[in-house]
């Protein structure tokens, strides 16, 4: 099986963390590549970025179309795109908000989500909306640092975001904490042996979901709203993508 995690954003440490936590994730004979678009937002942490990230991450997926990959991890807890990557990849795209969130009602009652600006809380409240887990989110926590300083040499992003996590279990009373953002991969464990509960890494979730729906033999639905997209001719900056008969 080969499993590809999209980072939509153009950093690429943050894209190698991401692998790493994909293939300690994955199941033996697993393929992992963990790759970030040409082109985009250094991060995503506003409206504007998920949406310059989008081309991007679908130039990665037309990639990943061309390299027979089987399954896609999207790793960005915006899940920027989910939609439009699930119109155009043959395998299925897992989202890391929504394959955490699923594992989060799993092992509790209720769940918090801490992730990393305040600014984008909203975007987490109205995923959890979507996704159909409101009534199981206690609440959504920022720890107030900005996604490329949780890399930073010398940076307390760990202790931080413990630190916030429990505020959220004693402030919310839930039973599971889910980060909120791919950089925070890499400490997920240490959070979790400290606190004593389940915290759940979004790419982890989403790399062990998209194995298990490519292993049942199941992908997308080409019913209604995720059949392919009609035909149509695309101009200018976006002329490359323009979609044609042979990739269906």
């Amino acid at each position: 099986m080969h499993l590809r995690a999209i980072n939509p954003n153009t950093t690429s440490s943050m894209t190698a963390a991401i692998g790493r936590a994909a293939l300690a994730a994955a199941s033996a004979g697993t393929t992992v590549t963990a790759v970030n678009p040409e082109m985009g937002p250094a991060s995503i942490e506003s409206h504007y970025d998920e949406a310059l990230a989008v081309p991007g991450l679908l130039a990665e997926i037309a990639r990943g179309e061309a390299d027979a990959v089987d399954a896609y991890v999207l790793a960005c807890f915006g899940d920027p795109g989910l939609d439009a990557a699930r119109e155009v990849a043959s395998g299925p795209v897992v989202g890391i908000a929504e394959a955490a969130m699923h594992l989060a009602t799993l092992l509790g009652r209720h769940f918090s989500i801490v992730t990393t600006l305040p600014r984008t809380i909203g975007r987490a409240e109205e995923l959890a909306e979507r996704y159909g887990f409101w009534g199981a989110c206690s609440g959504i926590h920022a720890v107030d640092i900005p996604v490329l300083d949780l890399e930073l040499p010398g940076s307390d992003a760990r202790r931080q975001t413990a630190d916030e996590c429990r505020r959220a279990l004693r402030t919310d009373g839930s039973d599971v904490i889910v980060l909120g953002c791919a950089g925070m991969a890499d400490f997920c464990a240490e959070v979790s042996a400290e606190l004593g509960v389940p915290v759940i890494d979004g790419v982890a979730a989403a790399t062990r979901l998209a194995e298990s729906l490519v292993a049942l033999g199941l992908s997308t639905s080409r019913r209604g709203e995720y059949a392919r997209p009609p035909l149509k001719e695309y101009r200018g900056a976006l002329a490359e993508f323009s979609l044609s008969p042979a990739a269906w």
